[in-house]
């Protein structure tokens, strides 16, 4: 079975999964070509190569255009936006069941009806762009899993529209029940809703709903994915796909 090891050594986001994908090998201009079916009058799209403590690879970096109007910030109208596009239905219903995972860990913490979330930063055509190139993405290399390291534990201060919170987020750790982790010593967010809610809806799981310990696999292919963090630590998530 052909799938996906995320190795989180440096945490992971929505735009390092994207240059990870492209790094493997994704066909650049076919992914584009799909992903603008969704955004093409939304974001603008830039790859890069970078390098992180002389480790290559790709930057994704998304460019809202103009000013947004305010669709796409509630589930409804992300769902509706989703329908419209013109994506595989499958990618349709991975990118919806990413975003539901989002309402409904916001909608804990914050005591609410799903339905009445605001996604503030994750409902930005930035994030809309990074989950449905995820799903787009995984799509078109065959993958429809994803293995996971365990994930880093880092302390520290994130400001948002609701004000300083501690990291990992609250809606993160929401996300990522059933998933191990190891104490990080750095003080910075390494996980993002984004990259947190698209591994939970890809993680391999077992009977419990724990995330799947890594079997034995064959290494096909490898890749990074760039962060925009500069850190003593390289800021990069490793893709590996592999056979199981």
């Amino acid at each position: 079975m052909r799938t996906l090891y995320a190795d989180c050594f440096s945490g992971i986001s929505g735009d390092m999964i994207l240059g990870a994908l492209l790094d493997i090998g994704l066909d650049e201009q076919a992914w584009l070509a799909e992903l603008h079916k969704v955004g093409a009058e939304r974001f603008e799209i830039s790859i890069s190569t970078v390098e992180k403590s002389s480790i290559t690879g790709k930057k994704v970096d998304v460019h809202v255009v103009g000013v947004s109007s305010g669709h796409g910030t509630h589930l409804g109208d992300i769902l509706d936006l989703l329908r419209a596009s013109g994506i595989s239905e499958s990618a349709q219903r991975r990118a919806a069941g990413v975003f539901n995972r989002l309402a409904d860990a916001e909608a804990m913490i914050h005591g609410v009806d799903r339905n009445r979330i605001h996604f503030h930063e994750v409902g930005a055509d930035d994030a809309i762009a990074d989950i449905v190139g995820a799903c787009l993405g995984f799509e078109m290399l065959g993958v429809d899993s994803i293995l996971c390291s365990s994930l880093p534990f880092a302390r520290g201060w994130a400001k948002c529209e609701h004000g300083i919170i501690p990291t990992p987020a609250p809606a993160t750790l929401n996300l990522l029940h059933g998933f191990r982790w190891h104490d990080d010593p750095r003080n910075v967010e390494l996980i993002t809703p984004t990259g947190a809610a698209i591994l939970a809806e890809f993680v391999m799981r077992d009977a419990s709903g724990a995330a799947i310990t890594p079997p034995p696999f064959v290494l096909r292919r490898s890749g990074y994915g760039a962060g925009s963090r500069e850190s003593e630590r390289p800021n990069l998530l490793r893709l590996c796909l592999v056979d199981i």
